[in-house]
């Protein structure tokens, strides 16, 4: 099977459809695939529902496809950093599923081992709970969660072999992993493709078999907020 794609726009091909509901990995705009993102919104597929911890910035990330006008919905757990999110969101024009973290990232795992809901404390008593069914275990209230199936999963990783074997850095293994997972489809994006047979087995954070299609490029990786403190005398 070819899971080894030219570039972006390749490797979507044949993919993409209005009204799609795709799953993003990254956190904050660390371990974002932009590459997927930018041939996304030049393919102008429209409608199309977000599974993601954020919608990224005005100018990167999903915002760019915010501010083309080709997002109804997201389903995301930190929804600053975008004023074009913010004013879409309160002029009426997208729609907003919000999600506690934990709870995002869990329904991401669920649906990709086939679980179909789950009971959590989280959220019980607050807008979060309001129409969800309420259970009760051992004298404690638990709400029930659903598990998210995309249509798509997109994803940026560190390195991979031509199997898909994926290997994250740091902060950006948080959604990347549960978003591959839940995807009928995981389409991956990465810096580096390496020999098959080079990567240690105990060392890959996502086999293969979740992975059907991957590009290698250049990626921006660009710092939300930068900090630095001013140089000391010599």
């Amino acid at each position: 099977m070819k899971k080894v794609y030219a570039n972006a726009a390749e490797a979507l091909d044949g993919v993409l459809r209005d009204g799609m509901l795709i799953a993003a990995g990254g956190f904050g705009l660390c371990g974002i695939p932009e590459l997927l993102l930018q041939a996304i919104k030049e393919s102008g597929v429209k409608d199309l529902t977000f599974a993601s911890n954020n919608a990224g910035v005005d100018d990167f990330g999903i915002g760019i496809l915010l501010q083309s006008k080709q997002v109804r919905k997201m389903m995301s757990s930190y929804v600053g950093e975008n004023a074009e999110f913010m004013r879409q969101y309160l002029s009426g024009e997208l729609e907003l599923e919000f999600n506690p973290q934990g709870t995002l990232a869990e329904r991401m795992r669920a649906g990709g081992a086939g679980i179909p809901g789950f009971y959590t404390k989280t959220g019980v008593g607050t807008q979060i709970a309001e129409g969800k069914e309420h259970k009760e275990f051992n004298g404690e209230t638990y709400i029930l969660e659903e598990g998210i199936f995309a249509d798509l999963a997109i994803v940026k990783a560190w390195k991979a072999d031509d199997t898909g074997n994926l290997v994250f850095r740091k902060t950006a293994r948080n959604f990347n992993v549960p978003a591959a997972t839940c995807g009928k489809i995981c389409v991956a994006e990465v810096e580096e493709i390496v020999p098959r047979g080079s990567l240690d087995p105990d060392h890959i954070h996502l086999p293969g078999i979740y992975v059907h299609r991957l590009i290698q490029g250049d990626h921006e990786k660009r710092i939300e907020k930068l900090t630095v403190r001013e140089r000391e005398n010599a």
